[in-house]
This record gives C-alpha cells, structure tokens and sequence, in this order.
C-alpha cells in the first residue's frame, strides 16, 4: 500500500498544487479514509472517532495543560485498549498498527496548541518552531491525520510542516512544483532493493527458527551467530517501508526542509532512515540516531524534554523508554527490548569516557593497523545484542523470548550488567596506566608512546589523542534520547577507519 502513495502524489502535483487550501485537506482526508477501508474495512471508524474526539478536545478546553493531560490519557488509553483487545502471540496487521502512528500526531497536535497560546518569549526556539498560533478546523486536522504519505507507517511530521504543504511553500521553486520528483525515486529504488534482499532472504531467516529444534541442538556460538544474522536482517522489512513512504512525501514536497549551504535543495524533513549510518556504524547510540528517526525525534521533542521538571536525565530516558515501549504494544517482549536498550547506552556512554579519559586506551585506539579489527569486533558485539534484544522485541510474549534467552544462558543481560558493575571500578588504575607502561609491541605501534607522565600526560590530563565532541540530532547540547555520549569526554562515530575505537561495543 506504500507505493500507492506515488500516483496520488503525481495526482497532488498535477491537479492540486497552489489549489484552495478546502480541496487539499479534503483529498488528503478522502484518500486516507479510503486506505483505511481498503486495509481495515468498518474498522476504520477508530480513527475517525479518535480525530473527531481530539478535535472537540481542541475546541472545548483550549490551550490548557488539561487539555494536553486529556489528549494523553484519551488517545494513549484507546491504543492500549485496541491493542489488549486485538493481540496475539504472532505480528498482525490491524488497526492497530496506523492507529499507534495516529496517536502520536494527536499527542503532539494538542501540545503544539498548548504552546501556541504561551508568550513566545517563554518557549524555547524548538518550541516556537511547532508552536500553533491559529486555530485548527475539523478539515485540517483530518487533512493533517489522513495525509496518504504516512497513514500506515509514519513519518512523524507536525501540523505547521503539514500547513506549509498546503500553502505550497515546501518548493524549492517558490511558485512552482517542487523539484523532487529524482529525490524521491531515488529512496524508492533504495527501498526497493531493500524490499528485493528481504523477499530473497526471508524464508530462510526467520523468528521461528529461533524456537526451534535445530536451533537448540546447534552449538552456542552457532545459536549466537544465527541471532546475530538475523537480528541484522530483521530490521530490513522497517527500512524497506520508511524509504519507500519517504519517497511518497518527497514527491508531494512535505520532505523539503530548507537549502543547505551551497545552496543545494534538502529533502530530508520525512527521513526516517539514515542507510548509510544504520549500515556502517559500530554503535548502538548510531544505530538509534539512524532508525525510526522521526519517531525518535518525537519522543525526544514531546516527551523527554517536557520530563526536564523531575531535575534526572536518567529517569527521565527510563520514562521515555517505557512510553516507547508501551506505545509498541502490552507484550512482555516490548518491555524487555526497550530495558535492554537502555542498559545497552549507558554501559556504551562509561566506556566511551573511559577510553577519553585514559591515555594508555586512547593510544592503543589510535593504532592505525588494528582499527579494521576494532571496528570488526565492535560490529560482531553490536549487531549480536541488537540481535538479542529484537530477540524479545519480535517473539513479543515471556514464553518464547525466554526460551530463546535460556539457551544462550542470557549472555546479553549478563554481559552488560557485568560492564555497568565493573568499569566503574577500573576506571581509576586505567586512568593512572601511561602509554610507557605499554608492552613492547603495542609500544611501537603507537605513535608518541614514549611520551611520560612530565611531558603532559597525566591522571586527568588530556587524553593523547583528541577526540571530537558528540553532537546530537535533538540539539546543540548534546543529548540524545538515549544519552549517546555527552560533555567534554564525548565520542563521536564516525565511519570505519576515522575515529579509533579500542573497547568492543
């Protein structure tokens, strides 16, 4: 049903651009409805009953804080409703799964409201970005709901993006059809050969393979590999759907997002996905910037950042994490997925500051003809527990997750635990440790390894090999949802072979 999107958007480019803004947001409604029924059939009044009830909220409180509480505890109650009263024990394809897209555009339309109704001095520049000033009719919010660029499956964009659709200022030709017509097949065709590689592959790498016999009778480095394969491959059929759906809002121009500073046209306002990152990098916290993008941004925009009241970053990225993880779905899998993430990004943040601060590691990083065998570690140990926490995320119930957990003696949990307990208490003599103290060998491929503790490398000194700061898709600050690695001591991915890495996560 993605691909169906790129007739109406021709359609839209053809017939409708510069129209009256009434035609707009009635085909925007009239071809979503129509998705709906044809995928959902008399279930599609969930939706509609939902946008109508968000929009009555809008109108009957206002711009309160108890309108935003409503809107929360009304939408989010209904999802959980629909999906308590539709779950199996397998991935189904029902209401549910636009609905919980729904959900998060009405969340977000109700705190935009709120904010536009605050002095504009008083928001943050984010804030007055989204901020809606004016008051939303019935049409625009079902225009803005059922736009068939990302109904099903996302993107995430705000009700003053979607206006800008309409007032045809998302061109980079102001007065003219927008010039994305190459943009966008470009992210169909790689969603394509995405769709091709998981069509070609997914019979013989699935989920049930892991519940499996032959599974259990195999080896544990051959159960850790086959997670490892797969829990890569797993994540193709999300790829697959982003890229195609972000091509749909290219092609109608809801993708433009500004000029870059060679003048060159950006259509990157809907991506969901950063391919080459989600390829290449050896991270987690790379691999959360590159995936569910919009989504990530909507959690850290809506929700974190509105947690900053509790004075706890930690708690707050826990809080978040288990909205994410709720917002999936009532199955015990979601839960676990989402604890080991985190667990995953701060055993990530201590080893990344312990390598900043050591000047012994930071020099055994920067040995230029073992970087191709950190980087192949790094990426074994990162998709292995990616792997083992899709593991939980895919069978969703404690059954089947904890079959597949016990038969690799639950070497994630046990992994990472351990880390979180012991760096802290190796951090110190690391610290102390100089790269004079290096054995023989090590000491001849490090550049500058004679260098002491007079020369300017001392306990807290700075590290022998400067690393740059991290930056942060959410703001200047640094901070990601999940923390990524923040402050003075940050490390920042880059792709194989630039920035050393010596600890394998």
């Amino acid at each position: 049903m993605s691909t169906l999107g790129y007739p109406l958007a021709l359609f839209y480019r053809r017939y409708l651009f510069y129209k009256d803004s009434y035609l707009i947001h009635l085909f925007h409604t009239f071809t979503g409805l129509s998705i709906a029924y044809y995928n959902f059939g008399t279930q599609f009044y969930h939706s509609l009953l939902c946008i109508l009830l968000q929009f009555l909220i809008l109108r009957l409180m206002g711009r309160t804080v108890t309108a935003v509480l409503t809107t929360f505890c009304v939408q989010m109650g209904y999802l959980l409703a629909g999906y308590y009263s539709t779950a199996t024990g397998t991935y189904d394809i029902k209401w549910t799964m636009p609905h919980c897209v729904l959900t998060l555009k009405l969340i977000g339309l109700a705190i935009d409201y709120y904010d536009g109704g605050k002095d504009q001095k008083s928001l943050s520049s984010e804030q007055q970005i989204y901020a809606i000033r004016g008051v939303p009719s019935l049409l625009e919010v079902a225009g803005f709901s059922y736009f068939y660029g990302a109904f099903l499956v996302g993107p995430q964009f705000s009700m003053n993006h979607y206006m800008k659709l309409v007032r045809g200022e998302l061109t980079d030709v102001p007065g003219r059809i927008p010039n994305s017509t190459i943009p966008a097949l470009r992210r169909l065709a790689l969603g394509l050969v995405y769709l091709v590689g998981y069509t070609l592959l997914s019979p013989h790498i699935t989920e049930d393979y892991l519940l499996s016999d032959d599974y259990h009778n195999g080896s544990f480095w051959f159960r850790c590999m086959y997670m490892l394969l797969w829990g890569k491959f797993v994540l193709y059929k999300y790829v697959t759907c982003w890229l195609v759906t972000e091509g749909v809002c290219i092609l109608t121009g809801l993708g433009f997002s500004g000029f870059d500073e060679f003048g060159t046209a950006k259509w990157d306002a809907c991506a969901n996905m950063k391919v080459w990152l989600f390829e290449t990098n050896p991270r987690f916290t790379g691999t959360i910037a590159s995936f569910n993008i919009n989504t990530n941004a909507w959690v850290a925009r809506y929700f974190f950042k509105r947690l900053k009241f509790l004075g706890n970053k930690v708690l707050s990225q826990g809080l978040s994490l288990l909205f994410l993880a709720l917002w999936h779905g009532l199955h015990s899998g979601y839960l676990v997925c989402f604890q080991m993430e985190f667990l995953i990004v701060i055993v990530e943040r201590q080893a990344a500051s312990l390598i900043q601060d050591s000047p012994v590691l930071s020099r055994l990083a920067s040995i230029t003809v073992l970087q191709p065998l950190y980087y192949l570690v790094q990426q074994t140990i990162h998709w292995l527990f990616m792997g083992y926490s899709m593991t939980a995320f895919c069978l969703f119930t404690w059954d089947k997750w904890m079959k597949v957990y016990k038969s690799i003696y639950f070497l994630g949990h046990v992994f990472f635990l351990s880390l979180l307990f012991i760096l802290p208490y190796v951090r110190g003599p690391l610290q102390d440790w100089h790269t004079n103290d290096l054995p023989p060998f090590a000491a001849l491929l490090c550049p500058g390894a004679q260098r002491t503790r007079s020369q300017g490398v001392g306990r807290r000194g700075s590290p022998a090999v400067p690393l740059p700061r991290a930056t942060s898709p959410f703001g200047a600050k640094g901070e990601t949802l999940m923390g990524g690695a923040e402050g003075p001591r940050s490390l920042l991915w880059a792709p194989p072979c630039t920035l050393p890495y010596l600890f394998p996560l």
